[in-house]
């Protein structure tokens, strides 16, 4: 039995929800505030966790 599309698509979307979640922690604890980062992390996190429910439904749907 293999995953289809749409689960390879929600365990992406978690495995970059997590990630998101560890850049944002790191970000918010930096020593050096001049040090700005370019990357809209808590933006990205909660796309990813958004597009990653729906996969999930979608999937769960197909079986």
């Amino acid at each position: 039995m293999s995953i289809s599309i749409w689960g390879q698509l929600a365990i992406a979307m978690s495995a970059l929800a997590g990630t998101a979640a560890i850049a944002d922690a790191r970000r918010m604890r930096r020593r050096d505030f001049d040090r700005v980062g370019f990357m809209p992390w808590p933006l990205i996190l909660i796309v990813s966790v958004v597009i990653a429910v729906f996969a999930t439904a979608i999937a769960l749907k197909g079986y």
